[in-house]
């Protein structure tokens, strides 16, 4: 899995920097970190990720979020191997403080769907727990957050998002992250 996460921000580091010179301006890479809550499942869990997106005329875009949540569930002592993993394709809406160039400050909302995977390998000492047991669930996600750049194509960037299962409508968290921005 780690493996996959480092192709995953190589390959996304590399479009941005090969990207040509008028989308990178609005173009962003942002890997992070996080802390997922509000469940009575995942509370102070953590998570890492990176979002990669394009903001269109400076106020609306799109980005490509991925999250990964080691242990989501609980220890590997209590509940074995763990993990979840989030995929969503999500719009922004951004406004743009200090313009789209050089320094300055965006506050954003986003909100998107696509993939929530569960995955639980083995029940560790628990007996009452499903072995083996995984879900590829549809979802989405709402979140808001701000950007702040430094520069022309660094800065950093915070968030809050809320993911819900839509199959079921049992599983759902709260994320809170934040990570660099290049652009």
């Amino acid at each position: 899995m780690r493996r996959v996460i480092k192709s995953l921000i190589l390959i996304a580091a590399v479009a941005v920097v090969w990207a040509p010179v008028q989308a990178r301006a609005d173009g962003y890479f942002s890997p992070w970190a996080g802390v997922n809550f509000g469940s009575n499942i995942s509370n102070g869990r953590a998570a890492v990720g990176a979002n990669a997106g394009y903001m269109g005329a400076g106020v609306l875009g799109g980005e490509l979020a991925f999250g990964y949540s080691p242990h989501f569930f609980g220890s590997t002592s209590d509940f074995g191997t763990n993990s979840v993993i989030d995929l969503m394709a999500n719009l922004v809406l951004g406004i743009p403080i200090g313009g789209t160039h050089g320094a300055g400050f965006r506050p954003y909302i986003s909100g998107g769907v696509g993939l929530i995977r569960t995955q639980l390998d083995h029940a560790g000492n628990r007996v009452d727990f499903q072995p083996l047991s995984s879900n590829n669930d549809f979802g989405y996600d709402l979140g808001v957050g701000a950007t702040g750049y430094f520069a022309q194509h660094f800065g950093i960037r915070g968030d809050v998002r809320y993911f819900q299962d839509t199959q079921t409508g049992d599983f759902h968290y709260w994320r809170v992250s934040a990570g660099i921005v290049l652009r």
